[in-house]
């Protein structure tokens, strides 16, 4: 009898013993699968003329000044392009985590500029693995410039599709592709195609934790025209607080998709460049959560 006594007593121990390290496993395979996000792929919304995978988050408002100067061919007679100045003012305002909605006015054919922005994917690790981050990217020009040949409201407008797809290799560099589609409905000059197709590339690598170079290049897959180029910009982005002020050399004067890829006149490996910032202030209405980051 004390020998089925103690039998019994050992199963029930073996059978606890197997049942918890069963829950163990279970509970430490929950805690792998929740997904881990990285953050700060890009630390602010601007590459440097064109898009990052970034949104602003729920309730975050952000102001954007952009400056392209003149050529500094122009030399010490215009202050290496200083004496010239082309402008675009922005906000940008965060509907959810994933959706941002833009509005802008450039200097330039003194045109306005809508977007919106939709973040389809995050690079999270962990049970959910996901290598790649992706933001759709849509926008919608009109231009105000006072020119008999727009003879429609129609004929001012211009449409830009984008695919931005990036990763985040480590800490300190990310690389981001931007496969652009631009339609415009009215060209005025034969040398500008209606439809222009383009493969961008751009990246980042961190000095410090708060200094960063970055290049982008967008090579224009389709286009015939003699006297425009491709856009080139390589800069630098400075991190202070909630502001992120860039400073780049480009030989782009716009400073929206449809010009910047479809209508730069200068070549930059021929010395044509431009002197240029950014600078972003951003304003949270509410309180921001956030969730696991990873390389925050």
């Amino acid at each position: 009898m004390k020998t089925t006594y103690l039998f019994a007593i050992f199963l029930l121990i073996s059978s606890f013993s197997f049942g918890q390290d069963d829950l163990l496993d279970v509970l430490e395979e929950e805690t792998t699968t929740e997904p881990t996000y990285t953050y700060a792929t890009f630390k602010g919304s601007r590459l440097i003329n064109g898009h990052t995978i970034e949104t602003r988050g729920k309730n975050e408002l952000e102001f954007l000044i952009s400056h392209r100067f003149g050529p500094v061919s122009g030399g010490g007679y215009e202050l290496f392009g200083l004496d010239q100045a082309n402008i675009r003012l922005g906000l940008s305002y965060g509907i959810n985590d994933r959706l941002t909605v833009g509005l802008g006015r450039s200097s330039f054919e003194k045109t306005y500029d809508g977007y919106l922005k939709y973040r389809l994917l995050r690079q999270a690790s962990g049970g959910k693995n996901t290598p790649l981050s992706i933001t759709l990217f849509g926008s919608a020009t009109y231009i105000t410039l006072r020119d008999p040949i727009y003879e429609t409201a129609s004929n001012r407008m211009a449409y830009t599709t984008q695919a931005l797809i990036a990763r985040k290799f480590s800490p300190v560099f990310s690389l981001q592709l931007m496969p652009t589609y631009i339609h415009f409905n009215l060209t005025t000059t034969t040398q500008l195609d209606s439809d222009i197709f383009a493969l961008g590339i751009g990246g980042r690598y961190k000095f410090t934790r708060r200094v960063s170079i970055n290049l982008e290049y967008y090579p224009r897959l389709n286009a015939t025209s003699k006297i425009y180029y491709d856009a080139f910009a390589v800069g630098f982005d400075i991190e202070t607080g909630g502001h992120v002020f860039q400073i780049h050399v480009t030989n782009s004067r716009p400073m929206i998709e449809k010009g910047f890829i479809a209508e730069t006149t200068e070549d930059f490996f021929a010395g044509d460049m431009r002197i240029g910032f950014n600078i972003s202030r951003s304003f949270v209405f509410g309180k921001k959560y956030r969730k696991k980051q990873q390389w925050d």
